[in-house]
């Protein structure tokens, strides 16, 4: 389990089919990796992986091919990438941002990136080709106000479409420039994870709404004698 704020930017080099390497600065590594061990969580743009090996200044971790499938991560390239590294979160450490499971969703593309006054308004809508994942995995659990996971940060949505076909979020300056979303282009594509939280609410309510309703008895005068009214 993960809360979204991330702790530093790493650098993602592919190793094989499917394992990869992520390196930190020196410093971002002895903070951050001080405490990390064989078979621990840590979110890699927002996707779960774990801990197979450890390197100079990073780690190794392998990686599925649904994984790859489903996420940015099958995008890697030979040159290195940057990606946001955050550690899972620790019993009764603080939850700075929104319950966040490292388990993506769906992946869609920057539209547009617009500077205002106080933040960067960041807008964001489905890879064609990947429109039914979105609409299936996603779109359920778009709402304004909001909490969702962009490549792993903790966001609020601003505003989105009324069937979740976009959506938007306003970034603090400090949150866009520590983080890779300076370095998004339009057309870039990013990893998306729906409120955990908003999921259970709304698989609750599926639930509650396919069941029949309990049938209340029939108020009668010989009901209430049989209760003791009257």
């Amino acid at each position: 389990m993960f809360t979204g704020i991330i702790q530093t930017l790493g650098y993602l080099y592919p190793r094989q089919a499917n394992r990869l390497e992520v390196n930190l600065a020196p410093a971002a590594a002895q903070r951050v990796l001080a405490d990390m061990a064989l078979g621990d969580s840590i979110a890699v743009d927002g996707v779960c992986l774990t801990v197979e090996a450890t390197v100079k200044h990073g780690f190794l971790a392998d990686v599925s091919p649904e994984t790859l499938q489903r996420t940015t991560l099958g995008q890697a390239s030979d040159r290195r990438t940057a990606v946001n590294i955050e550690t899972s979160l620790r019993v009764g450490g603080k939850v700075g941002g929104h319950f966040v499971s490292g388990h993506v969703d769906g992946v869609g593309q920057l539209i547009r990136a617009e500077q205002t006054d106080n933040a960067w308004l960041l807008t964001f809508a489905p890879v064609e080709k990947l429109k039914e994942q979105w609409q299936k995995y996603l779109s359920p659990y778009l709402v304004s106000k909001g909490s969702i996971a962009v490549n792993g940060i903790s966001l609020t949505v601003a505003d989105c479409g009324d069937q979740g076909e976009w959506f938007n979020v306003a970034v603090i300056p400090h949150t866009y420039a520590e983080t890779n979303l300076h370095l998004l282009q339009a057309g870039d594509w990013v990893n998306l994870e729906g409120d955990i939280l908003g999921k259970y609410a709304a698989r609750f309510l599926s639930r509650s709404s396919t069941d029949s309703p309990p049938q209340s008895p029939e108020i009668s005068l010989e009901f209430l004698a049989e209760h003791g009214y009257g």
